[in-house]
């Protein structure tokens, strides 16, 4: 990697700026279809942003820009500029595989793989090198402790992540998440497939994680969004054109805090979503 991709994932404690990313015109196309058009926000550091809106707005698309996960689609192009540490990470010299590093992912279904828990865990440290079993089981402690599974599972770390309730098995995966030390932690819908207990305990921990992280959440959950984010994106569809004609993309319609959105929005779209009159 060359030195200026370095110099974009240095540590965290290096940074002063407020805004730990910050998309710039982005434009996200499969082939010829763009489904997201001309998004520019900044993510506030150590804090919660939340993205909101109907289904196919492109909330998930503009989350996986972030960390360069649709690079992994098929005929996938994203237009435009993600700045993270002063560098965009869309630049040739960037190593997409360091950027998911840094900005680390949990999935809407939880994913632990077919492992025991302590090597679920272990997985992303293995892969950076770190070999000594001290150093590993550190690593897991912390990243447990981390996601505040380590109580529960501190006794049979040998036993398959699969085994672990639904909840559980979604606090494993933000362990291995955090246990290469990311800068942001990116979830898309991870209280979905969870009931409501699981559910607060996740937005729990979210809370908790701030303080080291920062955390953007896509949720169909506007409650969810209102309990636990500092800040909120309202994405929305467009169309143009009819019938066979007709072609949709997805907007970014507002974006500030939390607070302010939900009960003084600045866009009449906003109002009417968070009001019901749509979505």
């Amino acid at each position: 990697m060359s030195q200026v991709s370095q110099a974009a994932i240095s540590s965290p404690e290096t940074s002063v700026d407020p805004y730990v990313i910050e998309a710039r015109s982005i434009s996200v196309f499969y082939g010829s279809y763009m489904a997201v058009k001309d998004v520019s926000l900044q993510i506030p550091r150590n804090q919660i942003t939340a993205f909101i809106g109907p289904s196919g707005c492109g909330k998930s698309t503009v989350l996986r820009v972030f960390n360069r996960m649709n690079d992994l689609v098929a005929a996938a192009r994203v237009e435009g500029e993600i700045i993270y540490r002063g560098e965009n990470l869309y630049s040739p010299n960037v190593d997409p595989v360091e950027v998911r590093r840094r900005i680390g992912m949990v999935f809407q279904k939880p994913n632990p793989f077919p492992k025991s828990i302590y090597d679920n865990v272990a997985y992303g440290p293995r892969l950076l090198g770190i070999k000594k079993k001290s150093e590993l089981d550190d690593i897991v402690e912390r990243s447990l402790k981390g996601a505040a599974l380590w109580d529960e599972v501190k006794n049979d770390l040998k036993k398959s992540g699969l085994a672990l309730s639904g909840g559980q098995q979604q606090r494993l995966c933000i362990a291995r998440t955090i246990s290469v030390e990311p800068d942001v932690i990116l979830m898309d819908e991870p209280c979905s497939a969870l009931d409501p207990i699981a559910t607060q305990r996740i937005e729990e921990l979210m809370h908790e994680l701030t303080e080291r992280y920062t955390i953007i959440i896509v949720t169909h959950n506007m409650q969810q969004a209102l309990r636990v984010s500092d800040y909120t994106a309202f994405f929305n569809i467009r169309k143009a054109g009819e019938g066979k004609e007709e072609t949709r993309w997805g907007e970014l319609v507002e974006f500030g805090e939390t607070q302010q959105v939900f009960t003084q929005p600045t866009q009449h779209e906003t109002a009417d979503y968070i009001s019901g009159r749509f979505g």
